[in-house]
């Protein structure tokens, strides 16, 4: 049995079977450029598959060898890959800067870092891991943009027919001339590899007379910058200071290059790969350093807290409390996870969790409210009670205790909100019932909502709550 099989048995283990089965189908016969930064939102959309066991299996799979894990940060405009990162302990503080869009970017979580998996060179060699032997426009595809982007053979076909002028491969040390042709529209040099640009602002009379320019390429990242220009002749000369090829093209910043950059698919992102249970489970090691910040601006809390659990173990014996403690942790952790959710901790008889959506809080607190009163109903006595808040809102992720962890008043919030309940009502916040799709599932459960107000420990003002009774 080869090593690759014996990852392959070991994954199924772990892994849905049929995850597994379309995972193994790619690696034999998918093309290389499948293989490379795989968006396993759009693996999971061509294969029919749940997204949820999609991601835990290309987890369970990176754990084994079979795929490598890279952190891309993004640009929001062109969807350029402006940094990849092996390991989330890589992101930097300060801004990312891509010289496509002339813009600098936080690498929020939320949207601007997506996570994406391409096989190990170990299982199957592809193109990519080579990237400076891919074609000018292979590179730009697989290396420069992100799997988010939907560029299909026909955009890359209009891409080199409609918005290139020119595009070359110059070797490190070499120096090429380009003769153009400038048009009386706004027109940009960009090199993918040293991530540089530069724009030409083309105005005015047309001219007959050669226009000249040079840029040099190098190993510092050049900045950003523009020259105006006459539409008419240019003589663009470029010159390679660095030790590897760059791959400088010439583009009109046309219609078709603005829609052709606006196609885009939904990806992986970090917030949602950081809510994954599979991740927290497998990937402890790979969470943050202990002095690393990443902002999330937008992240749904869900505490629980078992009500009168000392009394519990008083009434019905410790071997037999502990027994009812264990059955309400399973059905929790269960419904947690299976609402696209991840245990943040658990102290005591409560849980902190985390969603990357209100919605799925909602149902994860219905759900846990139905599952204790089905397991109260087994006994024949109201031995369970759990108190349940929710709450959406801004936050740091963080590392505490040697745990990825949370910080912030959203969480402090959430916390105070589960105080609030006294039997099985769940207390939820503005923000959560503001969101459209709360406000459907409760519709659809005849859940009236009891608005009221709260004066919650450590929080100044009052909060408007709302009882789920």
């Amino acid at each position: 049995m080869s090593d690759t099989q014996a990852q392959f048995a070991v994954l199924k283990q772990t892994a849905d079977p049929a995850v597994v089965d379309a995972i193994s189908q790619l690696i034999a016969r998918g093309e290389d450029r499948e293989l490379n930064r795989i968006n396993l939102l759009d693996f999971a959309a061509r294969y029919g598959l749940d997204e949820e066991k999609v991601i835990s299996a290309f987890l369970h799979s990176a754990r084994l060898g079979l795929f490598d894990l890279t952190w891309n940060v993004l640009c929001p405009g062109c969807g350029g890959v402006l940094g990849a990162h092996n390991t989330l302990k890589s992101l930097r503080h300060d801004d990312y800067n891509c010289a496509l869009c002339a813009q600098g970017y936080e690498a929020s979580v939320d949207d601007r870092v997506e996570v994406a998996f391409t096989v190990s060179p170990r299982v199957r060699r592809i193109a990519a891991h080579d990237p400076h032997t891919l074609p000018i426009w292979e590179y730009n595809r697989q290396i420069f943009w992100s799997s988010g982007m939907d560029l299909s053979e026909e955009s890359i076909k209009r891409l080199v027919d409609e918005v290139s002028l020119e595009a070359i491969e110059l070797p490190a040390g070499e120096k090429a001339v380009l003769s153009l042709q400038l048009p009386n529209q706004f027109v940009i040099v960009f090199e993918p590899v040293t991530h540089s640009a530069h724009f030409f602002d083309v105005q005015g009379e047309p001219t007959r007379e050669r226009q000249q320019f040079s840029i040099v390429f190098n190993k510092l990242q050049a900045p950003t910058g523009s020259t105006v220009m006459r539409p008419g002749p240019l003589r663009l000369s470029l010159e390679n200071q660095t030790d590897h090829r760059v791959l400088p093209a010439v583009w009109v910043a046309n219609d078709t290059l603005h829609e052709l950059l606006g196609k885009r698919k939904p990806i992986l992102t970090a917030k949602r790969m950081l809510s994954n249970q599979t991740f927290r489970d497998v990937f402890k090691a790979d969470n943050l350093n202990v002095d690393q910040r990443l902002k999330i601006t937008s992240l749904t809390f869900l505490f629980t807290d078992l009500k009168g659990s000392t009394a519990l173990y008083e009434r019905v014996g410790d071997l037999a409390a502990f027994d009812l403690v264990r059955a309400h942790f399973h059905a929790l952790l269960e419904i947690i996870a299976s609402e696209k959710g991840a245990v943040v901790k658990t102290i005591g008889d409560a849980v902190m969790a985390t969603f990357i959506r209100p919605e799925h809080a909602i149902v994860a607190g219905l759900r846990m409210r139905a599952a204790m009163a089905a397991l109260n109903a087994e006994r024949g006595r109201e031995d369970l009670i759990v108190k349940i808040g929710i709450h959406e809102g801004p936050c740091l992720a963080v590392m505490l205790n040697e745990r990825q962890d949370y910080f912030g008043q959203t969480v402090n919030i959430a916390s105070r909100v589960q105080s609030l309940s006294t039997s099985q009502e769940i207390h939820i916040t503005g923000s959560v019932i503001e969101s459209p799709a709360v406000a459907t599932i409760l519709a659809k459960q005849a859940i009236r909502p009891i608005q009221k107000e709260a004066a919650l420990r450590g929080i100044a003002d009052k909060m408007v709550v709302y009882e789920i009774p």
